[in-house]
């Protein structure tokens, strides 16, 4: 196809994938209420399931410093339209996660054909592994990094003359930045494993770059997580981890393309 071909395709691949984030967050709209009580304010609760595993883990293993305390906020709206404006971003952040395997395929649709019957042999299962390391991601922030996060800060005083009464879009926008941001970092592998195949990383630089890697990490924990010790460390090890887990991928991903070279020269 000419360029402008291939540009009227994508447009068509990008109405499909904004129909499906519109569709879901309208759905998602209609159920906002029960979403933004029992989903987004669920760390802001005392009985929140998380809160619970973390005192089981702590009673278990001797460590009551697991067991957090007793979460204390207030929110408070300032804005005459805050809470419709809020309603339509929970909707849209909602449907964007539901929506998020299908937009994966209609861009694997958009670029399938441009890969030949060896690239698409080795990239079969692609939509499932990138949903489930985004579904994976947007988990572990909501269940472990979220609660340590608003417990923290919910329950830090410079004073007992202060009071924290926090504005529904600080709450909202710190749970997204965290469920959004981790869903897309866990995509590491993904990318690693590609770049591996193509040839533009491999598991010498990955290797020998480790330490600049581990820079990069803490800063990426920094800016996804708020300013505390214990969010940063919640962070930066599943991100080490996942790094670590991008070498090993890397080496099979090389080990292919160097089996591959050698079967065309073969050839």
């Amino acid at each position: 196809m000419s360029f402008i071909d291939h540009v009227e395709e994508m447009r068509w691949h990008l109405v499909r994938s904004v129909a499906a984030i519109l569709i879901m967050a309208i759905v998602g709209f209609i159920y906002v209420d029960w979403i933004f009580d029992h989903i987004i304010l669920g760390p802001a609760k005392n009985d929140f399931v998380a809160y619970k595993w973390f005192c089981w883990l702590g009673h278990t293993f001797h460590m009551d410093s697991l067991c957090l305390g007793e979460v204390k906020l207030k929110f408070q709206n300032t804005a005459l339209a805050g809470q419709f404006v809020m309603a339509i971003s929970v909707s849209m952040t909602f449907g964007f996660i539901l929506a998020f395997p299908y937009i994966l395929w209609e861009f694997w649709r958009f670029i399938r054909p441009a890969l030949k019957p060896t690239e698409l042999k080795y990239a079969r299962g692609l939509v499932f592994w990138c949903s489930m390391l985004f579904f994976g991601g947007v988990l572990f922030s909501y269940y472990i990094v979220a609660p340590y996060t608003i417990n923290f800060f919910g329950s830090y005083q410079l004073s007992p003359k202060f009071e924290n009464i926090i504005t529904m879009e600080n709450y909202y926008d710190t749970m997204s930045d965290l469920i959004l941001g981790m869903g897309i970092v866990f995509e590491l592998p993904i990318i690693i494993y590609f770049l591996s195949r193509v040839g533009i990383l491999t598991p010498k630089i990955l290797t020998t770059k480790r330490r600049y890697a581990i820079v990069i990490l803490v800063i990426l924990a920094e800016v996804i997580t708020p300013p505390d010790a214990f969010s940063w460390i919640l962070v930066f090890i599943p991100l080490y981890m996942l790094y670590e887990i991008s070498i090993f991928i890397s080496i099979r991903a090389a080990k292919e393309r160097v089996r591959r070279q050698a079967e065309s020269e073969n050839q």
